[in-house]
C-alpha cells in the first residue's frame, strides 16, 4: 500500500461497484447541534469546564489528532457549503431558461458527457487487470462502462458548476479553513521568493509514488503563479513501507548542503526503485555535486536527526501520509489534481488582496 491516503478513482472500481450493488445503509438520525466554544462541557462542584478548555487541552495533549479532527470537520462543512451553492446556481440557471433544475442538469450533462468507447473500456481493463479478480474483459464490460460513465458524469457536473460559479453572483466563503503554523527554516529547500503571498510546504517521501505523481502538479503551480508562490520541502519518509526513503531524505540534505537539493530531487524521484546508497551517489555525480563531500556526508549520521525531527514536526501537524501540502497552513492531502491546489491558492491570493 502506498504512503498516500488518496487513491485514484481507477483503483476503486471493485469496492465502488460492490458497495453500490449491495446498497448498505443505516437509518439516519437527527444530529445534535455542535456545542459552541463557550458552552459548558461539565461542572465539578462550582467549577465549570468549557468546550474551549477541552479543545485547548486536546490540542496540547494530542496535536496530531486535534489537527485531523479539525480538518475533517472543516472538510465536511465545506463540502456541504459547495453542495448548497451548486444547487442555488443550478436553480437560478434553470429559472432563467424556464425549465426545472432536473431538466437543466440533464440537458447540460448530456452535452458534456462523452460515452465510453469500447477502446476506453479495454484500456481501463488492461490498466487495472490486477483488480479484476480473474474476471474476463467480457464479464467486466458492463461494470467498467458504468464506472467510467459515472466518473465522466461527475466530471461534467463539476465543469458545469465551475462555469456557473464563474458567470454567476460573487461567492464569498465567510468561515476560514483550519490552519497549521508550520515553521519554515532559512535552510529548508525552497523554490520561490520568501516574500511570496502564498507558501506551499510539502511533506514528502522520495520513495512514495504519489509524491512523484504530484511533482508535475507543483511544477504547473509554479509556472502559473510565478513569484506569487513559494514551495518549501519537508522530509517525511514513511519508513515502515518505504525502506530506502530515510536514506534518500538524508541524501537530499547532503545535496542541500551543496546548494543542489532540487537537482538531486529531480533525479531521485524518477528512480524510486533504485535508491540504495551506491545508486544515490551516482545520481549525485550526475547532478553535478562534489562527489567526495557528498559521499562522506551520506555515509555519516550528520543529517539523520534532522530528518527524524522533520518527521516529528510533521506528525504534530497531523501528517500521516504523503504527499501532504500546507498552503498558507491549509492542508491538501494526497496527489490532488492541479485544480484542487489552484482553488486554495486563488482563495489565499484573494484573501491577501492579490
Amino acid at each position: 500500500m502506498s504512503g498516500s491516503m488518496i487513491v485514484p478513482m481507477r483503483h476503486l472500481l471493485i469496492p465502488v461497484v460492490l458497495v453500490a450493488a449491495l446498497g448498505c445503509s443505516t437509518d439516519a438520525q437527527q444530529p445534535t447541534p455542535a456545542p459552541g466554544a463557550k458552552d459548558p462541557a461539565a461542572r465539578v462542584g462550582d467549577r465549570t469546564i468549557t468546550i474551549a478548555e477541552l479543545d485547548e487541552a486536546w490540542l496540547k495533549n494530542d496535536p496530531a489528532q486535534h489537527a485531523q479532527a479539525t480538518q475533517a470537520l472543516y472538510d465536511g462543512r465545506r463540502a456541504a457549503l459547495d453542495a448548497f451553492i451548486a444547487d442555488m446556481l443550478i436553480e437560478q440557471a434553470a429559472k432563467a431558461k424556464g425549465v426545472t433544475a432536473a431538466a437543466f442538469v440533464q440537458e447540460e450533462l448530456s452535452k458534456r458527457t462523452k460515452v465510453p468507447a469500447d477502446g476506453d473500456i479495454a484500456n481501463f481493463y488492461i490498466e487495472n487487470r490486477g483488480q479484476m479478480q480473474g474476471r474476463s474483459l467480457e464479464e467486466m464490460i458492463p461494470l467498467i462502462r458504468q464506472f467510467l460513465t459515472n466518473q465522466r458524469t461527475g466530471e461534467a457536473r463539476a465543469e458545469l458548476i465551475a462555469e456557473l460559479r464563474k458567470a454567476g453572483p460573487a461567492v464569498r466563503v465567510l468561515f476560514d479553513a483550519p490552519r497549521q503554523q508550520v515553521a519554515v527554516s532559512a535552510d529548508d529547500p525552497a523554490d520561490g521568493p520568501a516574500t511570496a503571498p502564498v507558501t506551499l510546504v510539502e511533506y514528502s517521501d522520495f520513495q512514495c509514488p504519489f509524491c512523484q505523481r504530484v511533482m508535475p502538479t507543483l511544477k504547473q503551480v509554479r509556472e502559473k503563479y510565478g513569484d506569487k508562490v513559494r514551495v518549501v520541502w519537508k522530509d517525511f519518509p514513511l519508513t515502515q513501507i518505504h525502506p530506502q526513503a530515510f536514506g534518500a531524505a538524508v541524501a537530499g540534505n547532503c545535496a542541500r548542503e551543496q546548494g543542489k537539493f532540487w537537482e538531486l530531487h529531480d533525479r531521485l524521484f524518477p528512480n524510486q526503485q533504485a535508491l540504495q546508497p551506491e545508486a544515490i551517489k551516482q545520481y549525485a555525480v550526475d547532478a553535478g555535486l562534489d562527489a567526495a563531500k557528498f559521499n562522506a556526508c551520506l555515509d555519516s549520521t550528520k543529517y539523520q536527526q534532522r530528518v527524524q525531527d522533520a518527521i516529528t514536526e510533521g506528525t504534530s501537524h497531523g501528517v500521516s501520509s504523503t504527499p501532504t501540502v500546507f498552503i498558507n497552513g491549509r492542508v491538501v492531502s494526497g496527489a490532488q489534481p492541479f485544480e484542487a491546489f489552484a482553488a486554495v491558492i486563488d482563495e489565499e491570493l484573494a484573501r491577501a488582496g492579490r
